[in-house]
């Protein structure tokens, strides 16, 4: 089962003599990403797959607009609350135990989304969906943590990108998949047909996922996969009080606290972008509801290349502070280019612009993380990929909300212009991060001892 093996020196405390154990890569590890990947994919699926056919859902059930924007911020609703005993529990419990609560919860509401295809049972569907939407708060602070407890430093970055990727095809599925299996008819009957297909297939999908993680989870390898890992280990305690403390230390941290906020921006801006994407796109093409599908989609297969590139990027050069920079001023380019270009009456530009914004926008999510881990080590990975989530699931409802309002006063360009002008405050805070790497400083300090 080994991968590679090497001697790991972990240094007491207290002056302690240090300690020689060994580290190992295990195989195993790439299955744990795997089945990591599935179990992020099947939940994210879920999130905007109503928003995406907003005017199918609104006509099938008879209710607002508002009212299916819901169906995508109960996901950031919900993580807020959630986020901290979540965490806790993951230091606590491990791997393991998170990611089997949130690949049975993602199961539990994809079934409850079964018994809603009827028009009078829209509440069976905001049930369904908050159930999977609690789930994820066990998922999405999951790929950092678990690139560092599996995988080694010069993969860690890579490990780390591929875990967003889970989520970031579920995101993709959720754009293709709906308006390909719900058609937008005057048949209410064939409309409920497709909506049964799509639940269907979700549940089934999920609770194949579920079992398979029950079975084949670990939540750690017997021996650690790296220095850093080897140290971390041997600190950590599971003592309520000390996380406490941990995220005390993490809110005192001045790079960090600066990445919360250009990061909540960045990601809160792609949450109103993919919420209200319907109902931007048919009005410049009022007949193209599959293509909006294929535009989110665009946008969400270009981000998955540019996290993948981004991670190969940051394990090769180790310059996370350059490399975070330098996405997020492309993210603000393309916004700007995909504003101006939703009214140039050709579809294909739009596509276009979608997948330069798409690439830098999503290919910033593990730059992120990695950024995170960085500024904070030796703290939890999972403790401060809770905590930017939070941030960004905060950010994610306002600028939806404050994005519908002006787009309904004053359309959308001035809407989009809004995210603009945010995204220049977040480039100027990015800029701002020191490069503090703390967890590349211990790396190098044990290997010289060793």
């Amino acid at each position: 089962m080994s991968g590679g093996t090497i001697d790991c020196v972990v240094t007491g405390n207290n002056n302690v003599q240090p300690i020689v154990t060994e580290c190992k890569l295990y195989r195993r590890r790439w299955l744990m990403l795997i089945l990591f990947v599935l179990c992020s994919m099947i939940n994210a699926v879920q999130w905007i797959q109503y928003s995406i056919i907003s005017n199918v859902i609104i006509k099938f059930y008879d209710v607002t607009n508002v009212e299916v924007d819901f169906t995508s911020i109960v996901y950031m609703v919900t993580y807020i609350p959630l986020i901290f005993p979540a965490s806790w529990i993951l230091e606590k419990k491990g791997l393991r135990v998170a990611m089997v609560a949130g690949s049975f919860g993602t199961m539990i509401g994809a079934w409850f989304k079964v018994a809603s295809s009827s028009p009078d049972r829209f509440y069976m569907t905001m049930i369904g969906q908050t159930i999977a939407a609690s789930s994820q708060v066990f998922i999405l602070n999951l790929p950092a943590r678990l690139a560092a407890v599996w995988f080694g430093p010069s993969e860690v970055s890579t490990a780390c990108s591929i875990g967003v990727f889970g989520n970031q095809f579920g995101i993709a599925l959720g754009f293709l998949l709906p308006p390909l299996l719900v058609h937008d008819s005057g048949d209410l009957y064939d409309i409920s047909s497709g909506l049964s297909k799509m639940y269907y297939s979700t549940a089934i999908i999920s609770t194949l996922v579920f079992l398979l993680i029950y079975f084949f989870v670990k939540s750690s390898p017997p021996l650690p996969p790296s220095l850093a890992q080897a140290n971390q280990r041997s600190t950590s305690n599971n003592d309520p009080k000390n996380f406490i403390k941990s995220l005390f230390r993490l809110m005192n941290n001045y790079g960090f606290l600066l990445l919360l906020v250009s990061y909540g921006i960045n990601v809160g801006s792609f949450y109103a972008i993919s919420t209200l994407l319907n109902q931007i796109i048919l009005v410049y093409f009022p007949d193209k509801t599959v293509d909006v599908g294929r535009i989110g989609l665009s946008i969400v297969i270009a981000g998955m290349v540019g996290s993948v590139v981004c991670g190969f990027v940051l394990d090769r050069t180790h310059l996370f502070k350059e490399t975070t920079l330098v996405v997020y001023a492309c993210s603000l380019v393309g916004m700007i280019v995909y504003t101006f270009t939703l009214s140039c009456g050709y579809i294909f530009v739009v596509y276009l612009s979608a997948i330069l914004l798409g690439f830098f926008m999503n290919g910033y999510l593990a730059v992120g993380y990695e950024l995170a881990a960085e500024l904070t080590y030796p703290e939890s990975e999972g403790t401060s990929s809770g905590m930017l989530n939070a941030v960004v699931q905060v950010f994610g409802i306002i600028f939806t909300l404050v994005y519908r309002l002006i787009l309904d006063a004053v359309g959308d360009k001035k809407a989009n212009l809004f995210l603009s002008g945010t995204l220049v405050i977040g480039t100027f805070l990015t800029a701002m991060i020191p490069s503090d790497l703390r967890r590349q400083a211990a790396q190098q300090k044990k290997s010289l001892v060793n």
